[in-house]
């Protein structure tokens, strides 16, 4: 088969890295794809929001299957104008993909259909969110309801913080249109657990349990990002947890997203928090999460094309989905500056050294190669991924291999799977 793969960063490089190993794939492309993702995969240089370019590629080189990966091509109907043009895809249709797109509509669906998540109310209009921080107080969350790069929830611990982010969302744009509309959420506490699902709508499988640490410093210091590492399995995830959510949020979810007549088909990424009253809904994502998927996968033993065939097939329950018992850690090496402004085009030396035992994956996330070098491309550049028997194990291979590897700036969390 051949196999296109939608979008550039450590996501897509780790579902590449996977497909790469089926039997069943003859070539792989990738748009536009990143320097390490180019080793593995035919780099294509079409933006992942091109919808009439990634369409038009597909039937001009006899695409096989499209794995669109990222959220705004989702969000913006990517898989529904494949489906339309006869081409296999993987992912959620647009009305599905909203349970993403829309914070407002994913909270309005939990409290239609009494899936756990915390308090909240939705605004249009600045004034009447002020107001409501007001009568509220501190800390409290504000949302912007569209998606703004995984930068749209900022945690308020006083009501002045609360207002300046309506402010900056709602009258200076911040997220452009993301932030037209908010959700302001009442602040609940626990710690926080990602599950990853595959769904054809019917039946849904979760993934390995993961955690991920989303501040930029050590300690959880600093503003959020679109994630600074991640490790797998959660140690709070335990089986009576597991069996509690999939009758109580995920098996609702999906069965609330049918009533409405919006089947999800894909990757549904549940942002979990564990409260004093147990599990409850931060967030869902409409596909996989980023950087969790550099631990999930890693540990997959089942091909993931066979799986995404079923889920488009809607013949997931006759898939017999196995993991391995061990334990992935993942280090994030940012570029100086992220997540604000940051240099681009910066040499990266110590890679070879880095995966040489050949248990270190490096997953790319914002690379380009040029003339037998790599060099920085992104905010977050690469992913440190070790996989090992134990966590304390994968841990110390993982930050052994970023020990050696550097760029101008490069900095990264050193608490990674350690709290």
């Amino acid at each position: 088969m051949k196999v296109l793969v939608v979008g550039g960063g450590g996501r897509e490089h780790t579902l590449v890295w996977k497909l790469a190993q089926s039997p069943k794939v003859r070539e792989l492309y990738c748009a536009p794809g990143n320097g390490g993702i180019s080793k593995l995969a035919t780099c294509v240089s079409i933006k992942a929001t091109d919808i009439d370019g990634i369409v038009n590629y597909s039937k001009e080189n006899k695409i096989d299957l499209v794995v669109v990966a990222p959220d705004d091509p989702l969000a913006a109907g990517m898989v529904d104008k494949l489906d339309e043009a006869g081409i296999r895809a993987f992912g959620p249709v647009k009305a599905a993909a909203v349970i993403e797109g829309s914070k407002a509509f994913s909270k309005d669906l939990m409290k239609k259909y009494n899936i756990p998540t915390a308090g909240y109310s939705v605004f249009e209009n600045s004034s009447e969110a002020l107001s409501y921080i007001d009568s509220c107080g501190a800390p409290i969350v504000v949302k912007a309801d569209g998606l703004a790069l995984g930068k749209g929830v900022i945690i308020a611990g006083t009501v002045d913080e609360a207002k300046a982010a309506v402010k900056s969302m709602m009258n200076d744009k911040l997220f452009g249109n993301a932030g037209s509309k908010v959700v302001i959420e009442e602040y609940i506490e626990g710690p926080e657990v990602s599950i990853l699902a595959f769904t054809d709508g019917k039946t849904i499988v979760p993934m390995v349990s993961s955690q991920d640490h989303k501040r930029v410093f050590d300690n959880d210091r600093g503003p959020n990002t679109g994630g600074m590492g991640t490790f797998s399995p959660s140690p709070l995830y335990d089986e009576k947890l597991a069996d509690y959510c999939m009758k109580e949020i995920f098996i609702p979810t999906i069965e609330a997203m049918n009533n409405e007549g919006r089947k999800f088909k894909g990757v549904l990424y549940f942002g979990l928090m564990l409260t004093k009253d147990g599990p409850k809904v931060l967030e869902y994502n409409a596909r996989f999460g980023d950087p969790e998927t550099q631990v999930v996968i890693p540990r997959l033993k089942t091909d993931l094309l066979e799986i995404f065939e079923a889920i488009i097939d809607e013949r997931l329950a006759d898939i017999n989905i196995q993991w391995d018992d061990n334990a992935a850690v993942c280090v994030v090496a940012a570029s100086g500056g992220y997540p604000g402004k940051y240099s681009t085009g910066l040499e990266i030396d110590g890679l070879d050294a880095a995966q040489a035992n050949g248990d270190t994956i490096i997953f790319h996330a914002g690379t380009s190669f040029k003339d037998g070098r790599f060099y920085t491309a992104g905010g977050r550049v690469l992913g440190i991924t070790a996989v090992e028997k134990t966590m304390d194990k994968a841990i110390d291979k993982a930050y052994a291999g970023i020990g050696k590897i550097s760029f101008e700036g490069m900095h990264y969390r050193k608490d990674i799977g350690r709290k």
